[in-house]
């Protein structure tokens, strides 16, 4: 599946102002994107390391299960529909693990109905795709906790 990029630059911040990318901290948040679309994962991945975040990425549930087995990040940016093992297998599995249950995840989907679809999975936000930048970014900033 061949998903369009349509997503908004964001209106303010390094992106916005063309600046460097910033240096993460060592308090930066840690975000795992998982999406089985490169360029998804790409964008994501460049745009929050440009906003001073620790990133790492997988392409499916189960490559982003052996992320976590040593990485605990504080969000999940969770795509539904990918091969191997899918977002739904993933958060089953991953609030199976006490040490992670508690990592929030925001669902990013083109899936339709998703909210209907998705309640059970219990996420943080939901976000169809196409997403506005700026929202994904000031929902991340504010899921989860720090450190």
């Amino acid at each position: 599946m061949c998903a369009h990029l349509a997503f908004e630059k964001p209106q303010s911040g390094p992106l916005a102002a063309g600046q460097p990318a910033a240096t993460p901290r060592p308090s930066a948040r840690r975000v795992l994107v998982v999406d089985d679309d490169a360029s998804i994962r790409s964008f994501l991945a460049e745009a929050l390391r440009d906003e001073g975040y620790h990133v790492e990425t997988a392409s499916n549930g189960l490559e982003a299960l052996t992320v976590i087995s040593g990485w605990r990040p504080d969000v999940i940016l969770l795509d539904l529909m990918m091969p191997v093992m899918d977002g739904w297998e993933f958060r089953s599995a991953q609030r199976r693990l006490p040490e992670l249950a508690d990592v929030p995840v925001i669902v990013l989907s083109a899936t339709r109905d998703l909210s209907a679809k998705a309640e059970q999975l219990q996420p943080a936000r939901l976000f169809s795709k196409p997403f506005d930048l700026d929202e994904l970014l000031n929902t991340i900033e504010v899921t989860g906790t720090t450190g």
